[in-house]
């Protein structure tokens, strides 16, 4: 036993080895760090967070800023002249040029007086910019919007080499109490999530059920969530080890990518791959032990929008960890599958084709499941098909929102953005009001030319299906679900249901590389 232990080690430390001097040799073969990947400006951590008011924080908020200007911008040598990119003061993406920087938290009062209050938290490397068309359409419902930017986020890479998820989530918490500052303590409470900001909801609706002191939210809309991450995600630590040493200082970086969005970074540090674990890790590990104490029939209604295909976060995740332990409260999934145009069909990974057959759930659930797509018999009609809770049966309805023929499917980026935006669009309102227009680009050329791979041009920004999303949102808002009854005092949870296997779906999260899979 001994013998087969050593060998065991071995094997370990000569992978572990392997790797990093992979990571070594890759680090030296990077592209030099930019004064954005080198300088971490000072941001408030989780107890000064949680100590603070908004307005606090949005001072804190302007020194950061500040900062960034004083040592990054008007550096004596910042660097990167040959290349436009958001922290060039001559560039027509530099932030602080456009009428309104959507990189900073903001707040959005509606016309009267609130009849409730939304909290939205964007993504990781992202910017409050990604959720302001779900912010315009709740203040058009009379809400009072707070848009909080994440510590890390809209300033400069370098910043998420320093954060950590306890700090995201003290920021959600101060987000949550100025939201009821603002508003009636009997109005609704609803929280929006992108991504990395849907853990940070799911994990702050978790922690209310637990701490009274909490104000509890009366519903939770998630896009594109990141209940799960692939694999890599794990293990990201470990490739960051070789940057303990200042000439492989790179390794520090699973992407370095030139800056020319004003509004998301491009280069990705391992801590934050690291933190993103970090996060799922504890958010699953609270569902679940709540699930087994019998706590979870207060949560709020779930309703989910999410890409059948993500190179993020993993959609069999959102089901296994986290709807299969909802109550009968009203909650729902909705996914967007596939085109299945015809044009499709032989370019599709066979993983990719059949990942909705192999998602959708086979038995009644205690939540609604809908699937927004079209089918290769008439591709131009797409339809919302969905199975109510308790039932096997679909319902479905006509949507007047063809797919479009050039887009094969949506992805993690695509879903809060509509085709019109200014930034991201496939189909931008007229004029550059952010200094380019990432979502219409449709180049043609010679390959290595372009100093990022076609992935970053290639990935869909905008969202077709928009339209619906906001409609189901306003659902939501004029006709609140009903949550489930508490279970009774010493009664045993309800058996989870089954849902699809999550081996199923190892082939298509395992294709995933570092810099597919992060945000």
């Amino acid at each position: 036993m001994a013998r087969i232990l050593k060998l065991a080690l071995l094997v370990l430390a000569v992978i572990v080895l392997t790797v990093l001097v992979v990571r070594a040799f890759d680090a030296r073969r990077s592209p030099a760090l930019q004064p954005w990947h080198t300088y971490v400006p000072k941001e408030m951590r989780a107890t000064e967070l949680d100590a603070a008011d908004w307005a606090a924080y949005l001072k804190a908020e302007d020194q950061v800023f500040e900062a960034v200007r004083a040592n990054v911008s008007f550096a004596p040598d910042p660097g990167g002249k040959s290349t436009p990119n958001r922290y060039d003061r001559t560039s027509p993406i530099y932030p602080p040029r456009f009428a309104h920087d959507w990189n900073r938290s903001f707040v959005l009062e509606p016309a009267g007086k609130p009849a409730g209050a939304v909290v939205l938290v964007h993504g990781l490397t992202d910017a409050p910019y990604s959720l302001r068309h779900v912010a315009n359409r709740y203040r058009e419902r009379g809400f009072v919007v707070i848009g909080i930017r994440m510590p890390g986020h809209g300033t400069v890479p370098a910043g998420l080499t320093a954060a950590k998820w306890e700090d995201w989530q003290a920021a959600t918490r101060l987000a949550v109490r100025e939201a009821r500052r603002r508003t009636d303590p009997a109005a609704p409470l609803h929280l929006v999530g992108y991504s990395n900001g849907g853990a940070l909801v799911t994990k702050y609706a978790l922690d209310a059920l637990e701490n009274t002191t909490l104000a509890r939210p009366d519903r939770i809309v998630l896009i594109s969530p990141m209940i799960g991450v692939t694999r890599f995600a794990r293990f990201a630590s470990v490739a960051g080890w070789p940057a303990l040493l200042p000439a492989f200082s790179a390794a520090a970086w699973l992407d370095i990518v030139p800056e020319f969005n004003p509004f998301k970074y491009n280069s990705f540090p391992v801590n934050a791959a690291r933190q993103s674990h970090r996060l799922t890790a504890a958010l699953q590990e609270q569902i679940g032990r709540l699930a087994n104490e019998g706590r979870l029939a207060d949560i709020a209604p779930i309703l989910t929008f999410q890409s059948v295909v993500d190179f993020t976060v993993s959609t069999p995740a959102i089901l296994r960890a986290l709807y299969a332990f909802l109550p009968a409260n009203g909650s729902e999934m909705v996914v967007f599958d596939v085109n299945r145009s015809v044009n499709f069909s032989p370019l599709l990974r066979t993983s990719a084709d059949t990942a909705l057959a192999r998602l959708t759930p086979a038995t009644p659930q205690a939540f609604a499941f809908t699937v927004v797509g079209n089918s290769g018999a008439d591709a131009a009609a797409t339809l919302a098909r969905t199975t109510r809770a308790g039932e096997t049966t679909q319902v479905t309805r006509a949507l007047a929102l063809p797919y479009p023929p050039q887009v094969y499917s949506l992805s993690h980026l695509a879903l809060p953005m509509p085709i019109d935006d200014s930034l991201y669009g496939l189909e931008p309102v007229p004029g550059v009001e952010f200094g380019a227009n990432l979502g219409a680009l449709a180049v043609r050329g010679e390959r290595g030319a372009l100093v990022v791979n076609m992935d970053f041009l290639t990935r869909l920004a905008s969202n077709p299906f928009f339209p619906y999303i906001l409609e189901r949102i306003e659902e939501g808002i004029d006709r609140p679900a009903v949550r489930a009854a508490p279970a009774a005092a010493g009664a045993s949870p309800a058996p989870r249901p089954r849902l699809p296997d999550k081996s199923q779906f190892d082939e298509f999260a395992d294709t995933l590389s570092p810099s597919e899979g992060a945000p």
